[in-house]
């Protein structure tokens, strides 16, 4: 049976074949824009004494529906940044997460801080346009990509002053992206069939990154406990999304989850 997983990007992979656009030509464009403000930097620095907060923009999901009707991103964002985010992340695909590039670029300039375009990265052209609409990062799901991809993305990021965030969910996924020299590996802590949280998950697989890989984990980060259990597993920064998007106080929540380092 067909995985929500499955079903996007093979949604997304349609949508990439039928792409007139020819890549040099958005390179040109991309290129052109203002150069990103420097994501893994920021998730690095803020993680100096406590654990970073990469914080999401998130108005639904293929598995629970919306969460937050009527977000306004410019207004949560810049909750975000006074709870002392490093980060956002901002969905931008539409038809499963009812996402845009219109609420990256809202979120970002609100803020003032770097964004990472979260989304499902299936063509070249993917990692252009994140640089265009104003991303100062992508995602690579190294699950949703041959080992060719991986490397070719990540290198079209690099050129283009992208931070890429590599994203593995096994020890597998985690040696290819070492293999392409990612230097910022987040753990999804939700498996991609059942979509069920393994919170040991992120442990067990930080547990074989190198030195001088920036750690985030993913998914299933609800409060202060699951911060503090991640921070002491030597992660330097967690992406949380729901428990966020639905607080009360986006703002307190995030500062909740800054940690301190012992």
């Amino acid at each position: 049976m067909a995985t929500y997983l499955d079903r996007i990007l093979e949604q997304h992979r349609e949508d990439a074949a039928t792409d007139p656009n020819l890549i040099e030509d958005l390179l040109d464009e991309a290129r052109a824009t203002p150069a990103p403000r420097g994501y893994r930097a920021a998730v690095e620095s803020a993680s100096a004494d406590a654990l970073a907060v990469i914080a999401e923009v998130k108005r639904r999901s293929p598995s629970k529906g919306d969460l937050a009707p009527g977000l306004d991103p410019a207004e949560l964002a810049s909750s975000y940044a006074r709870g002392g985010a490093a980060c956002l992340s901002v969905l931008t695909d539409e038809q499963w997460f009812g996402g845009s590039a219109r609420d990256l670029r809202e979120a970002r300039q609100a803020s003032g801080l770097p964004v990472l375009r979260k989304d499902f990265t299936v063509d070249p052209r993917d990692v252009v346009r994140a640089r265009i609409m104003g991303a100062d990062a992508v995602l690579l799901i190294a699950a949703a990509l041959d080992d060719n991809q991986l490397m070719d993305f990540h290198a079209i990021a690099g050129e283009l002053g992208l931070d890429a965030l590599v994203e593995v969910h096994d020890e597998a996924e985690l040696e290819r992206a070492i293999a392409i020299g990612a230097d910022l590996i987040g753990v999804n802590q939700r498996d991609l069939v059942t979509f069920e949280v393994d919170t040991d998950r992120a442990v067990r697989v930080g547990a074989a990154m190198p030195p001088g890989v920036v750690r985030v984990a993913e998914s299933g980060i609800r409060g202060p406990d699951d911060a503090r259990r991640l921070v002491e597993a030597g992660f330097h920064a967690v992406l949380v999304g729901e428990s966020l998007v639905t607080a009360d106080d986006p703002a307190r929540s995030v500062a909740d989850l800054r940690v301190t380092r012992r």
